[in-house]
């Protein structure tokens, strides 16, 4: 029982105290906190280290990478073939249409192709405006009429058939004679002989480029008087239109 007691007394007169375990219990907790975040990091996919691209290839390769040439021709043919504008069949059309004894290229003329057409109707509208001439209504509507009426006639006339844009595509590039004949207009009156005898040419010029491309295209040799005739008709209206 004394060394009992004696050791309680002792125990109780040691430097002992409760602040002597907190580092104890920080230990634990780090030791918790290090073992978690091990976890997290064991969890987590370690980054690819780089690997030069001389490591990735074989050592007898010998061959060579290869890169798409970037030229402004590549990307002004890509718009223009995203746009559906082909512009070398547009100059060979009007160069056709300029030169009614030139022999029309079927393959191209067959097509349905609107640019040069819309851009020829604004240029008619255009030139009858600086004449002192609020026309676009006229201009338009007679050329949807107009486009209508002989699409019917081809399809009674070929056997083949024709479609309404190709009609409204020949048509209207036909029509490029006379946006030359109001923009004459614009600087003196065509009222009078001069004036008659001009759009008298400038129909006959209209009408046997149109003939002349729908008998190419679609195949209807000895048959271009009768097409010429309905579209001299049309021409002669646009004419009446630029003169008067």
């Amino acid at each position: 029982m004394s060394n009992l007691g004696q050791f309680e007394s002792d125990f109780y007169q040691s430097n002992y105290t409760i602040d002597n375990q907190e580092p104890s219990c920080n230990d634990s907790n780090a030791h918790g906190h290090l073992y978690g975040r091990g976890k997290q990091a064991d969890a987590q996919p370690q980054p690819a280290s780089f690997v030069p691209p001389e490591m990735l290839m074989p050592p007898d390769y010998a061959g060579q990478f290869f890169q798409p040439a970037s030229t402004s021709d590549y990307y002004s043919q890509s718009s223009s073939i995203e746009l559906g504008i082909n512009f070398d069949h547009i100059w060979q059309k009007t160069l056709t249409v300029l030169n009614p004894m030139k022999p029309a290229d079927g393959s191209i003329m067959n097509e349905t192709d609107l640019t040069g057409p819309i851009l020829f109707c604004i240029a008619l509208a255009a030139t009858l405006l600086l004449a002192g001439k609020v026309q676009f209504g006229y201009v338009y509507g007679m050329s949807a009429v107009g486009c209508l009426g002989v699409y019917a006639l081809l399809n009674l006339m070929s056997s083949s058939g024709v479609s309404y844009g190709c009609v409204a595509s020949v048509l209207g590039y036909c029509l490029l004679p006379m946006v030359i004949l109001s923009g004459c207009a614009v600087f003196f009156s065509l009222q009078g002989t001069l004036g008659t005898v001009s759009a008298l040419v400038i129909v006959g010029w209209c009408h046997l480029s149109a003939s002349k491309i729908f008998t190419s295209a679609l195949d209807m040799e000895g048959q271009q008087l009768l097409i010429a005739y309905p579209c001299a008709l049309l021409y002669g209206l646009f004419a009446l239109l630029t003169v008067f």
